[in-house]
């Protein structure tokens, strides 16, 4: 008499593992493309972070504007705000994903970049960092984080800057890293914050020319023990593209340039008027991202779009009263603006 109520139950339940297998299916294909499109993708980016000073006075830095008791009355509460929006704009950069490989300046050390890639999205990433303390008279140094899924690190090491008219001066080593892509593309990466133009762009450009040469003597020795390396060149270099230390010293062309063997992404937009850091209402492309030929060819990762981009969004922007905007700075002096950083990120895609 149960017979037809089982045949039933059989049939319902029959339907239900249709209906299951059914929308597994589609949840696999749907989340595929994903994957797919994620393995077949990179995005490097870079950022200076203007001023990511932690809570303590450190002996030997000039860091205690940043403390609780200086003028500044930098706390835990703004500086969690500081990582905060920081992790906010980097996980922005890539829609649908966070960048694989992303350079940072004006960190002052590796504890405030190890709280930087735990706060918010950037915590799914699980990126590993790559430091060095740099000679920095203000105690700020150049940073790397990746995505060891995506990029594996296989050397690294700070490339010293030093000036032979003036012993003295100190600034940010060049920070270098080599790594493997998952399709085992090496790439040479450097990370730079060139000397500021404090004191005036004509008499400062000097210290940025000599440190453009050590750059290009690193290069030259890459290319020179592989002439098809991939080269990556990130920072902030407090100069334009088109200014001498990047077009004649390191010889960083725009991507139309039949034959050249170094590109400068942020041309393209440089010639368009546009900036990553605004200075008394003048667009500056102080943000430099320079690549190799090689990576805008047709073969393996490439940059199809021949082009870097600047990342943007208004909740980072400051408007003043006449309708000019800028990024919006934390500080200026000891005046706290709450904003993230006084330059926007760049960043570039690549694909295969």
């Amino acid at each position: 008499m149960n017979f037809p109520q089982n045949r039933m139950n059989m049939k319902v339940s029959f339907r239900l593992n249709k209906y299951l297998l059914f929308f597994t299916v589609l949840i696999f294909t749907s989340c595929a493309p994903w994957k797919n499109a994620a393995y077949r993708n990179m995005t490097v980016a870079f950022y200076n972070v203007e001023n990511l000073f932690d809570l303590e006075n450190e002996p030997g830095k000039n860091d205690g504007e940043f403390t609780p008791e200086s003028k500044k009355q930098w706390d835990r509460t703004k500086y969690n705000k500081k990582l905060a929006d920081i992790s906010r704009v980097i996980s922005g950069i890539n829609e649908g994903d966070l960048p694989e490989i992303v350079g940072l300046c004006e960190v002052e050390n590796e504890q405030v970049v190890s709280d930087l890639i735990q706060t918010g999205l950037l915590a799914g990433g699980q990126y590993k960092i790559v430091h060095y303390e740099s000679p920095d008279f203000r105690g700020i140094d150049c940073a790397l984080i990746y995505r060891p899924e995506e990029f594996k690190v296989i050397d690294h090491y700070a490339i010293p800057v030093r000036f032979n008219d003036d012993s003295a001066y100190t600034t940010r080593d060049i920070l270098y890293v080599k790594g493997r892509t998952r399709n085992r593309e090496v790439f040479h990466i450097f990370v730079n914050h060139w000397p500021s133009r404090v004191g005036g762009v004509a008499q400062t450009e000097p210290k940025r020319v000599a440190v453009a040469r050590i750059l290009k003597t690193k290069i030259d020795s890459v290319r020179s023990a592989g002439s098809k390396a991939h080269i990556i060149v990130m920072g902030d270099m407090n100069d334009d593209p088109d200014n001498k230390s990047l077009l004649e010293v390191l010889d960083a062309q725009p991507p139309s340039t039949p034959g050249a063997t170094l590109v400068n992404l942020m041309f393209p937009d440089f010639n368009d008027g546009k900036g990553s850091y605004n200075y008394r209402g003048n667009w500056n492309m102080l943000d430099n991202l320079i690549v190799s030929s090689g990576l805008l060819g047709e073969k393996g990762f490439r940059c199809v779009e021949k082009k870097g981009h600047l990342f943007r969004e208004e909740w980072m922007e400051y408007q003043n009263r006449d309708g000019e905007i800028s990024p919006n700075r934390t500080y200026g002096g000891p005046n706290y603006y709450g904003g993230v950083s006084d330059h926007f990120p760049v960043y570039f895609r690549l694909r295969r």
